[in-house]
């Protein structure tokens, strides 16, 4: 092939990058068409690894306006050369100074953008023939957005593929930060604040304090792989403390509720019957019934006598209380609500007992307008439990008063004493 090289006016000297442009647009084929605007798009994608700034792709929008066409194909002739004066390409670019639009059209010459055609005198004009036709232009040829446009689409490919692989990789450490930090807190409250939670923590603020703030995809992989490794350890962990019922098909156990019509109650429990004719308004129909069925679990008291004491408590329940387990089950709820740490908690169902400790919460959320603090009251009475003074006769007595007050049948205090073995 023989090339003939043009140089550039003045000072400028001919560099290899201008030498490499042009053999590449002389050896471009003359059946390929581009779309000027799609290329423009990739080199815009690409402009980092072309060593372009955002200005420099200004000044190229604006010279590839000066060709009439949007779509570019290379031939004979000067047919891909722009002319513009610098004042009209300036009008363009947003009225960009006159210094830095040459120096962006010298990095778009550097980076085989665009080559420059110069006069004789280096002004940018075109000669046109008899019938008004160009037949010679000095100016700016953009043939390389034609000579290299599969080139140009090839890096900004590759450039949104780094991005999307940059993305996911922030997606997958954002979701394992999440993960990892839940599953710690999960762990300090199975653990009640002490135990292995806090090494877990401080290898966890390590693993983020190595990750700089415009990290890579290597120390993004680096840090989900370190971050992934303590998730599956918090989790296993977690699962050691997680204590989950497993049901069986065993009909005499609690797990299924069966439900007579026409309960046989006994006769030592005349105040029962009594409440049961008038159900307390804040206890649910099916829940209040399904309680009562339930006769006395170990050293506690039927639970439909907690729940006419207690009606609040049922707010808490998913789907009712029909046995103790929904009570004890319910009651953990509710101590959440109320304020009551997963540690006063456990230690209230150590001392009393969980039937003891649940109904002790329910008379609690009962009276919470009156309790400022139901932590520091619970505890209060785990330490009286302890201590041999307290006893869940006196607060469910006073409970079913308040509830019975007022109304104009109100259940005999002495019923209620026997009741609650008094």
């Amino acid at each position: 092939m023989n090339l003939h090289l043009t140089t550039p006016f003045g000072r400028r000297p001919l560099t290899a990058a201008q030498i490499d442009a042009q053999a590449k647009a002389a050896g471009c084929p003359d059946a390929i068409t581009v779309n000027k605007w799609s290329v423009f798009r990739d080199i815009a994608a690409a402009r980092a690894r072309l060593g372009l700034s955002d200005r420099a792709l200004a000044v190229l929008d604006a010279l590839l306006t000066f060709h009439p066409d949007t779509t570019l194909t290379r031939g004979e002739g000067c047919e891909l050369v722009v002319f513009p004066s610098n004042a009209a390409l300036s009008l363009r670019a947003h009225g960009m100074a006159e210094p830095s639009l040459r120096r962006h059209l010298a990095a778009l010459v550097e980076a085989g953008i665009v080559i420059r055609r110069d006069s004789p005198n280096g002004k940018r004009y075109a000669r046109r023939g008899q019938g008004g036709e160009v037949s010679q232009a000095f100016g700016f040829d953009i043939t390389p957005l034609v000579a290299r446009a599969a080139e140009f689409a090839a890096e900004a490919e590759a450039v949104r593929a780094a991005a999307l692989a940059l993305r996911i990789a922030r997606e997958r450490l954002t979701l394992l930060r999440r993960d990892c930090m839940k599953l710690i807190l999960a762990l300090e409250e199975a653990e009640g604040g002490e135990g292995s939670a806090e090494p877990l923590r401080t290898r966890y603020r390590t693993i983020l304090a190595a990750l700089g703030r415009s990290a890579g995809l290597t120390d993004l992989g680096t840090a989900a792989e370190a971050l992934s490794s303590l998730s599956v350890d918090v989790g296993n962990l977690l699962l050691a403390h997680a204590d989950v019922p497993k049901t069986s098909g065993n009909a005499p156990q609690d797990e299924r509720h069966k439900q007579n019509s026409k309960p046989n109650l006994p006769d030592s429990e005349p105040a029962f019957k009594m409440v049961k004719k008038e159900p307390s308004a804040g206890v649910e129909p099916k829940a209040a019934e399904a309680g009562r069925s339930g006769g006395v679990r170990g050293d506690t008291y039927p639970l439909g006598i907690v729940l006419d004491a207690c009606p609040d408590i049922t707010d808490y329940a998913r789907e009712g209380i029909r046995t103790w387990r929904d009570l004890v089950e319910t009651a953990n709820v509710a101590r959440s609500a109320l304020g009551i740490s997963p540690q006063a908690w456990r230690e209230a169902q150590d001392v009393m007992g969980a039937d003891t400790a649940a109904v002790t919460v329910a008379a609690i959320l009962q009276r919470c307008e009156q309790i400022k603090s139901p932590g520091g009251y619970l505890r209060s009475l785990v330490e009286r439990k302890r201590a041999g003074e307290y006893s869940l006769a006196p607060v469910l007595q006073a409970l079913i008063r308040a509830r019975l007050k007022g109304r104009e049948n109100p259940v005999p205090a002495d019923a209620v004493n026997r009741h609650l073995g008094r």
